[in-house]
């Protein structure tokens, strides 16, 4: 499991284009017949990848967490971004197809990971917080969320947001977890931005055409820089610090968050004219 350090604003305004990508950025997660995890100290987010091939991929713990299983002291959610493929959890089994989620309550001690097809495997995508109480395992299918559509086509950010893991959805102790589509012709997310420092936000980008990038836009609002990313790349942020984006194609996106409350309209917005 790598081991990430989040630098604060002052460390920020000094750091260059690697440095800023060393930092933020989470690469190359996505590997055939392999679980990756990444350990974040921001609010000790853990993101991670279950790509099964032929075999079953089994969660175990890593020894810096310090737990006996890896859910003892969590809660995870995740997103199946790949083929069909399923979770089983404790003996119990859940089919996830494409845009799929699933939350896995804390106390879970057996979870692993199938694709349906090792030729067109699945690629779940992990997120995992702390967790202080109990919820039940759940799933919600992709058919049966109900987006909410923002934007339009003359500010290029015509979108459909869709939430599963939220305080109205499946429930969790402090995982806030969904998905953003965006419509061909569109481009911006985000946008106009916001910061939140009450939560820590993190960012799948996935569906990225591989000739194309999305421009991560992160920072203090008045000290912006950018990050490029590709397809299945993830960018964590912090409160301080905006998270919108620009791609030169259309893309899809998870969004992520762990932190003081569960309030998805929770955030401190800043005008466009405003940034820096």
């Amino acid at each position: 499991m790598r081991l990430y350090q989040m630098a604060d604003p002052v460390r920020y305004e000094m750091m260059n284009t690697e440095e800023l990508r060393e930092t933020f950025l989470l690469e190359e997660l996505f590997q055939p017949g392999e679980i990756e995890f990444a350990y974040v100290d921001l609010d000790r987010t853990v993101i991670g990848s279950a790509v099964p091939t032929s075999e079953a991929l089994t969660l175990e713990s890593d020894p810096d967490l310090r737990a006996d299983y890896f859910l003892e002291r969590r809660e995870l959610g995740v997103l199946n971004v790949g083929g069909a493929g399923s979770v089983l959890v404790d003996g119990k089994t859940f089919e996830l197809n494409k845009l799929d989620c699933l939350y896995v309550g804390r106390g879970s001690k057996e979870v692993s990971f199938i694709s349906a097809d090792a030729a067109d495997p699945a690629n779940f995508y992990l997120l995992s917080y702390p967790a202080h109480k109990e919820y039940p395992t759940a799933m919600v299918k992709f058919a049966d969320l109900k987006p909410v559509e923002l934007g339009s086509l003359e500010t290029c950010n015509k979108r459909r947001i869709y939430k599963a893991i939220f305080k109205d959805g499946l429930q969790s102790c402090q995982l806030v977890m969904g998905f953003t589509l965006l419509e061909s012709g569109s481009n911006w997310n985000t946008m106009p931005p916001h910061t939140h420092m009450r939560r820590s936000e993190v960012y799948f980008y996935f569906d990225i055409d591989p000739a194309h990038r999305v421009l991560h836009l992160m920072g203090p609002p008045e000290a912006t820089s950018h990050i490029i990313v590709a397809d299945k790349e993830i960018v964590v942020s912090p409160g301080w610090s905006i998270h919108a984006g620009v791609g030169t194609k259309n893309y899809a996106f998870c969004w992520g968050m762990g932190g003081e409350n569960q309030a998805y309209d929770d955030m401190d917005g800043v005008t466009i004219a405003d940034l820096r």
